[in-house]
């Protein structure tokens, strides 16, 4: 690489809604080194909570604006969508609209952050581009299937694939083992530890008294809040009293809440919907509860693991190389039962609580975010100069 020549590298996603994977590239994009590269954010939609938390060194375009930037009147609202629909369309079939937004600017590196990505970087316009994805799921859950077609055909187009887990990349190999496969890594998801204590610290007036359970993610059937909120019933009408808070959003908002209503509980089983800083309601609580059917390596474990959080989750992706059974947090499968007995076993057994509280003091030390960054910067520059 020439001592003035910055690698110019186009990160390419879908929007920037609140979630595990949007964290990861806001971590990246803070912390890839400047001085080595030019970036830039291409964004489908200009929509999510995060979609302004781009670092100042970091240029963003896209393709089309988002939600926010639409008319509150309805009329307005609807034919604003269908324009949006028609534009972002135009965009990703014409190179020539889509690389004039992005100021038909030659990248050396192109990456997909998640598979909604893929097509849009093997398919770009740029083919002397080297191409990286990014890959978070496990691949044989039932909810994949429609989406594994497209997946396969894209894979083996890829220069280099990061897997966020040995995990998912062991599945991956397992399900398709005569996929030609691209040069490969694994490389964990980061931590901001510093970020994340300072943001908990924040004084939040909407919470429960306790015990509380929260938990954090997406509205999205494969998280299993259906479940939980069954094995939630049973308990109350076994007379523990306990709260569950969930912050996030998403398209099961609707059934979820029917849900909660049929049950009667919603004065014990809270939807919180997003927010900005979900850390201080992970500080608050008294425990931390992921009810997935499918993760891969999660972040929200590794920030409530950083906030020292007594956590349930069910042993799913590298779920249990995050948490010791039994010693920093309780490992179950995804069963109404089993999240029924966790939580039952949390709110009675003291010295449980106790010796998984003591353990977590010094949990942090097994995250080392400037190896995870060195790593990709690697992987970068490599693609770079071949």
């Amino acid at each position: 690489m020439s001592e003035n020549r910055k690698i110019n590298v186009l990160f390419r996603h879908r929007s920037m809604e609140m979630g595990g994977v949007e964290k990861v590239i806001l971590s990246m994009l803070n912390n890839l080194n400047p001085d080595k590269f030019d970036i830039t954010v291409c964004l489908n939609l200009n929509q999510g909570e995060l979609r302004d938390e781009f670092p100042k060194h970091v240029k963003k375009v896209y393709l089309a604006d988002g939600k926010e930037s639409f008319s509150q009147n309805a009329l307005i609202h609807k034919l604003q969508l269908i324009r949006r629909r028609l534009k972002l369309s135009r965009a990703l079939k014409d190179h020539k609209i889509s690389d004039h937004i992005l100021g038909n600017k030659k990248f050396d590196i192109e990456i997909a952050p998640t598979y909604a990505a893929f097509s849009s970087v093997i398919h770009s316009s740029n083919k002397d581009s080297k191409k990286i994805g990014w890959f978070h799921s496990e691949i044989n859950v039932p909810g994949m299937k429609p989406l594994v077609p497209e997946i396969l055909e894209n894979f083996p187009q890829f220069d280099h694939m990061i897997y966020c887990s040995q995990k998912i990349k062991d599945i991956m190999h397992q399900s398709y083992p005569d996929l030609l496969y691209p040069a490969e890594s694994v490389v964990i998801n980061a931590i901001p530890i510093e970020e994340i204590k300072k943001k908990a610290a924040e004084k939040i007036e909407d919470f429960p008294q306790g015990p509380v359970f929260v938990s954090v993610g997406r509205l999205h059937s494969r998280k299993g809040y259906h479940k939980l909120i069954d094995a939630h019933k049973r308990l109350i009408d076994e007379g523990f009293q306990h709260r569950i808070v969930v912050i996030g959003n998403g398209e099961e908002m609707k059934n979820l809440t029917e849900q909660i209503h049929r049950n009667n509980v919603q004065e014990t089983f809270i939807l919180y919907g997003n927010r900005m800083n979900p850390y201080p309601y992970i500080k608050k609580a008294d425990y931390f509860i992921l009810s997935s059917e499918s993760e891969a390596w999660p972040l929200v474990i590794a920030e409530a693991l950083i906030l020292q959080k007594p956590i349930i989750a069910t042993d799913t992706g590298d779920v249990g190389a995050m948490i010791k059974d039994r010693e920093t947090g309780y490992l179950i499968n995804y069963e109404t039962h089993e999240m029924y007995e966790a939580m039952k076993t949390f709110l009675t057994d003291k010295e449980l609580i106790a010796h998984i509280r003591k353990n977590l003091e010094t949990v942090e030390d097994q995250f080392d975010n400037q190896k995870i960054f060195n790593a990709v910067e690697k992987i970068i520059e490599n693609l770079y100069q071949q």
